[in-house]
């Protein structure tokens, strides 16, 4: 494996009941003045927004708002969010809601210290210097934004979707309650689960030899994830399932699973141009292009393929060559995330081939791509093809 130093400052506070617990003590640290970020209305619905206003009214914190988080959180959105730190005087944000949120809220908090536009920040132009500190409450298990610095922003303007991250965009702390996710629908959950699949695949995919440990521990995430997600969609409303579900997507992406090994995130990429294209769901995008990147590889990645299908699949080898045995795996793969309800064809979202090239184009901004095996623009091309 690769030498590695490994910290995460994020505060995690996890369990029923944690939010009236420990909401106003963590946030008194940094100031009165707090903008609340939240996405759609969900929280309103649910009751979330009424409990986490009450408690900093009570304790008299100055509440400044902003509504309307996008899925795919809009750089203009971020500008609000920077215009209201800088005018209001803002010591502390709060994020309330899922990683969409709590990504828009980084680049708010970066960009506030920021003097320039904080599109810079998101495209690499400049490098973060300060930030606002701020604090989580997930309501949605998914990205693992919550316990880590990474945020990813879309230009709509420019049809350009970008991840970035910044040391100083780890949250402060973060709140998982999992009695606050039993809202969230079918929908939302199951892409929830195919997000986070997502994140320990793409750590799971890597050059670095000698890392038995991170290969067992994806594993160990990907198996309860499989065993516990068929049966929270079948029953929304169990607690203890959405508990499993939201740590496994806290510890899907928290630095634990990629320390010594870098991970390849070229589906993410993709997926990324996609959405910037199309405004598609991300997990609903992922779950059509991640296995087809698995086959387009296969010739390369064969063995771990294989090992993903034998050891989380349970796929017997006997008789068979790897590449079948690799093959039933990435088919096991998409009859898993199907039989949950995710889409398996870009069809599915009305996409055809008449973008595919500029959609290549866009996933090639910053060149050839992936750790585990680069990727050219035709190899591209050909991943999105598969995948109509």
């Amino acid at each position: 494996m690769d030498n590695f130093i490994y910290q995460n400052p994020v505060r995690l506070i996890f369990g029923q009941g944690q939010v009236n617990e420990q909401l106003t003590s963590q946030l008194e640290t940094y100031g009165r003045n707090v903008l609340l970020v939240y996405g759609g209305g969900s929280i309103k619905r649910n009751g979330l927004y009424d409990q986490v206003t009450d408690l900093l009214e009570k304790d008299g914190f100055n509440i400044y708002e902003l509504a309307g988080v996008e899925p795919n959180p809009r750089l203009s959105t971020v500008h609000k969010g920077v215009d209201i730190c800088k005018t209001e005087d803002i010591d502390v944000i709060l994020a309330v809601g899922g990683g969409s949120v709590i990504d828009c809220t980084k680049a708010i908090a970066a960009g506030a210290k920021y003097h320039g536009d904080a599109w810079d920040l998101v495209t690499k132009k400049a490098v973060p210097e300060d930030a606002l500190p701020f604090g989580t409450i997930l309501t949605l298990a998914a990205t693992g934004s919550e316990m880590n610095a990474g945020s990813v922003i879309t230009n709509w303007e420019t049809h350009e979707k970008y991840g970035w991250g910044s040391p100083h965009v780890f949250p402060k702390f973060s709140i998982l309650d999992p009695a606050n996710t039993l809202s969230v629908p079918e929908d939302h959950t199951v892409y929830g689960i195919v997000d986070m699949m997502s994140h320990v695949l793409e750590q799971y995919f890597h050059p670095q030899t000698n890392t038995p440990l991170q290969e067992n521990m994806c594993e160990a995430v990907l198996k309860t994830v499989i065993e516990a997600g068929p049966e929270l969609v079948k029953n929304l409303d169990d607690v203890k399932l959405r508990e499993t579900i939201l740590y496994s997507g806290t510890i899907a992406l928290n630095g634990t699973l990629q320390m010594g090994v870098r991970g390849d995130w070229a589906s993410h990429n993709i997926e990324h141009a996609v959405s910037a294209v199309y405004d598609i769901p991300h997990a609903g995008g992922l779950a059509i292009l991640f296995p087809q990147w698995m086959r387009h590889h296969l010739d390369k990645g064969e063995d771990k393929l294989v090992r993903l299908a034998v050891n989380v699949w349970g796929i017997d080898p006997e008789n068979k060559s790897g590449s079948q045995i690799a093959e039933e795996g990435i088919q096991r793969l998409e009859q898993f995330w199907t039989s949950l309800g995710a889409p398996n064809s870009l069809a599915d979202y009305d996409i055809d081939a008449s973008r595919i090239d500029e959609m290549a184009d866009k996933a090639m901004a910053n060149g050839p791509f992936g750790n585990f095996n680069a990727l050219e623009k035709e190899d591209v091309e050909m991943i999105l093809k598969a995948s109509l």
